[in-house]
C-alpha cells in the first residue's frame, strides 16, 4: 500500500526522537505540537478501483491511539460522498512520548537538563546540540557534573588526574570520558583555564593542567669511560626527558635506532651513546640542547616513513646525518627486503640530495613497488664495517642535511 499507513506515522514521529528534536525542544523551552504529521491519501482512482481498500484504511486511521484525523468529504462520480482523512495530528508532546514508548528516556534526559541548569548554565548549548549523547551519559551525568565543577574551581590544577579526590569520582572514569569532558570544559572554563593547543583525548591533560606521565628517554653508553652510573661499564638507562635533558656526560657522538635489539647489541663506540627511537615523537629529545653539540646519527628503516622520520627529526637537530639508509646498503640487502604497506607520499625538504633520490624511487615505486628494507635485517657484519668506515675519518662535523 502507497497510502500513509500508522506504522507510517509512527515513523514519522520516531525520526524527530532519532534526531534529537524532542529533547532539543525541551532544552530550548519550546514545543511543537500539537504536530501534523505528512499523510499521503488514496487518489481519486484509487477509490474508484479499490474501494474496500481505501475504506479499511480510513478505518485503521480512525482506530489509531494518540493520533486525532481530519475528515473532509469527499465526491465521487461513482461512490458518491465519501468522508476520507485528510490530515493527522498528534496533539499534546505525552501522546508522542507515550506512542513511542519513550517517556522514561525524556524524563531522564529533563533530569539532566535541571541539573545543568542549576549547575552550569554554560553546559545548555551542548545539551541541546548533543541531547542523544547526552541521552546515553543519563547515568554518568551527574558525576561528570562534579567533575566540571571541580575544574570550574580549581582550573589548571598542576596535579595527577589520579589525585583528584571526588567522591564516586575516580581517574579511570574521568579518563573513560575525556572526550565529552573536554566539549563540556571548552564551553564552560575561562579561556586562560584551557591550553588550545594542545588537542584531542591524549592531549587532556596538558590542555586542562594536569600532569601527565613523562616521556622517557632510553639510552646505552657505548663508552666505558663515560661515566653514566658508577660502577657499569655499558649502562642501559631510562630517563625522564627533563632529567635526559640536563645530563653532563662526555659525548661526543649520538646513534638513534628504532629497533631495540640494534640498540642493545650497537656495537662500542668511543664518546659515544646510543638511544632507541621514538619514531615521529621527537619533542621530548629536542628538550636536549647539549645534544646540539653532538654529531648525530639516525638509523631508520630504509622506505618512505624511515625517511619521514629523519626529515622530522631534522627540524629539531638539523645537522643529524643518517646512517645505514643509503641505496647501497639497500641493494647489499635486496633478498630481505619486505613491503611498506602505506607509503608516505609527502615532499620531504629536509633530505640531502642522495637521500631524496633514494626516498623519491622509493615513495614512487621506481625500483619494486611498496619496497622497504627494515634495519632489523641489516646484517651486524655490514653494520661494524660501516661503523669502522664512519669513525675512521676525523670526528665528523655535521652533515649539511639541506644540499
Amino acid at each position: 500500500m502507497i497510502w500513509t499507513s500508522p506504522k507510517d506515522l509512527k515513523a514519522q514521529l520516531a525520526r524527530l526522537w532519532e534526531r534529537g528534536e524532542l529533547l532539543r525542544d525541551a532544552v530550548a523551552g519550546h514545543t511543537r505540537f500539537p504536530l501534523r504529521l505528512s499523510l499521503k491519501p488514496p487518489s481519486s482512482t484509487d477509490i474508484t478501483d479499490r474501494f474496500n481498500e481505501v475504506r479499511a484504511w480510513a478505518a485503521e486511521l480512525a482506530a489509531t491511539p494518540f493520533v486525532r484525523v481530519e475528515w473532509a468529504e469527499t465526491r465521487h462520480r461513482v461512490q458518491g460522498a465519501q468522508q476520507l482523512p485528510v490530515c493527522v495530528w498528534v496533539e499534546t508532546l505525552e501522546e508522542a512520548l507515550t506512542w513511542l514508548g519513550k517517556r522514561r528516556e525524556y524524563d531522564r534526559f529533563l533530569a539532566q537538563v535541571s541539573a545543568s541548569r542549576l549547575a552550569h548554565k554554560g553546559l545548555l548549548p551542548w545539551l541541546e546540540k548533543r541531547p542523544m549523547k547526552a541521552l546515553e551519559l543519563s547515568t554518568e551525568w551527574p558525576r561528570l557534573l562534579v567533575v566540571v565543577t571541580w575544574l570550574v574551581e580549581h582550573p589548571r590544577p598542576g596535579i595527577y588526574l589520579r589525585q583528584v579526590d571526588l567522591s564516586g569520582v575516580h581517574s579511570k572514569f574521568i579518563e573513560a570520558h575525556r572526550g565529552v569532558l573536554a566539549e563540556l570544559l571548552d564551553l564552560i572554563l575561562p579561556v586562560d583555564a584551557v591550553d588550545h593547543d594542545k588537542s584531542g583525548v591524549s592531549q587532556f591533560s596538558a590542555r586542562y593542567g594536569f600532569l601527565e606521565k613523562p616521556t622517557r628517554i632510553r639510552f646505552r653508553v657505548l663508552d666505558p669511560a663515560i661515566s653514566a652510573v658508577p660502577g657499569s661499564t655499558y649502562p642501559d638507562v631510562t630517563l625522564d626527558a627533563d632529567s635526559f635533558s640536563r645530563l653532563d656526560l662526555a659525548v661526543l657522538r649520538v646513534f638513534i635506532t628504532e629497533n631495540e635489539t640494534n640498540f642493545l647489541a650497537f656495537p662500542p663506540v668511543r664518546d659515544a651513546i646510543v638511544i632507541f627511537g621514538a619514531g615521529y615523537g621527537w619533542d621530548a629529545l629536542a628538550r636536549s640542547g647539549w645534544l646540539k653539540n653532538c654529531s648525530i646519527h639516525y638509523w631508520g628503516d630504509i622506505d618512505t616513513h624511515g625517511f619521514g622520520i629523519l626529515n622530522q627529526l631534522r627540524t629539531h637537530f638539523d645537522h643529524v646525518a643518517s646512517f645505514l639508509m643509503d641505496r647501497e646498503t639497500l641493494l647489499a640487502h635486496a633478498i630481505v627486503w619486505g613491503h611498506e604497506d602505506k607509503p608516505l607520499r609527502a615532499d620531504l625538504d629536509r633530505l640531502t640530495a642522495e637521500e631524496r633520490l633514494l626516498y623519491d624511487d622509493l615513495r614512487d615505486n621506481r625500483i619494486r613497488a611498496g619496497l622497504r628494507l627494515e634495519q632489523e635485517h641489516i646484517g651486524f657484519r655490514w653494520l661494524a664495517r660501516r661503523l669502522e668506515r664512519l669513525l675512521e675519518g676525523a670526528p665528523a662535523p655535521p652533515a649539511d642535511p639541506l644540499s
